[in-house]
């Protein structure tokens, strides 16, 4: 499958073929993509970020029928889009993206409400992305409250 680029994309790199907790290890992956986009002046990345969704739409779907599952593990570019968003406007250092990283990883297996919701009644490629966007927030939020508390 790796061979076919739409699903190279959703698989994160073969990253979701991962035996063990595909999701954790494609946001492991999205990081030193996040390395590269925390460069780009916050018009941009966030720009990056809505391309990667609707892209991720795509992709996403595309690879879910080809596998014959919604939402199969191995679909991680949902995971990228997640952790992406949850270091919008975060300092780029170890200490705020291993923050981040773990706030992202708690809200996407935990799945508060809604997100938990989105998850289950959300279908297709636009489901399979929008309950990590969520997550997503939830972990962002919790950053920037972070944030402010220590300034």
């Amino acid at each position: 499958m790796l061979r076919n680029p739409i699903h190279l994309l959703s698989l994160g790199f073969g990253s979701g073929l991962a035996p063990v907790a595909p999701g954790t290890c494609g946001t492991l992956v999205a990081i030193p993509i996040y390395l590269l986009l925390a460069q780009l002046a916050l018009t941009y990345y966030l720009l990056f970020i809505m391309l990667g969704f609707v892209a991720g739409i795509f992709l996403c779907g595309y690879s879910s029928k080809a596998l014959g599952v919604h939402d199969h593990s191995g679909i991680v570019w949902d995971e990228f889009i997640g952790f992406w968003i949850t270091m919008i406007a975060v300092p780029c250092s170890w200490q705020w993206i291993l923050g981040g990283f773990v706030l992202f990883r708690v809200f996407d297996i935990v799945k508060p409400w809604p997100v938990k919701i989105a998850d289950a009644k959300m279908k297709g490629g636009f489901g399979i992305m929008f309950d990590d966007v969520l997550a997503g927030l939830y972990a962002l939020a919790c950053l920037h409250v972070a944030l402010m508390l220590v300034d």
